[in-house]
């Protein structure tokens, strides 16, 4: 098991979307809390608050956001390897993404119980909302 950690629950609801591939960045992508943009040859997929992202553009919402209480060392192993085998053990699905600092974990509101139980169950502390 790797050290106990704190994930800090980000308060409000976030959604992934996804955009063209030649797309430019939208305004609406940035979010001082937390957001991720990301471009491969085939899309520009962003996660941002959801009631930022335009009805008209192709997303999944409803995902709730748990960072690790960081800064993480940089070649720190296990990490995430730890946290998402809590969750899959929860029968739980993830998304997971690393800052240069930070484990990023998104799960769906509706397993956002299961999901901290899973973590606590493992020596890991979900912390209460914060912004």
């Amino acid at each position: 098991m790797a050290e106990p950690l704190t994930l800090d629950l980000l308060t409000g609801e976030w959604s992934i979307a996804r955009l063209h591939a030649a797309e430019p960045v939208p305004d609406w992508a940035w979010s001082e809390i937390f957001s991720s943009v990301s471009r491969t040859s085939d899309e520009l997929s962003i996660i941002a608050p959801s009631q930022q992202v335009p009805s008209n553009v192709k997303s999944e919402g409803g995902f709730r956001v748990l960072a690790v209480r960081g800064p993480l060392a940089f070649d720190a192993k296990g990490i995430l390897a730890d946290l998402a085998g809590a969750i899959a053990a929860a029968d739980v699905s993830l998304l997971a993404l690393s800052t240069f600092d930070t484990d990023i974990l998104l799960v769906r509101q509706q397993d956002l119980v299961d999901t901290a139980a899973a973590l606590e169950s493992r020596g890991h502390d979900v912390a209460a909302e914060t912004t």
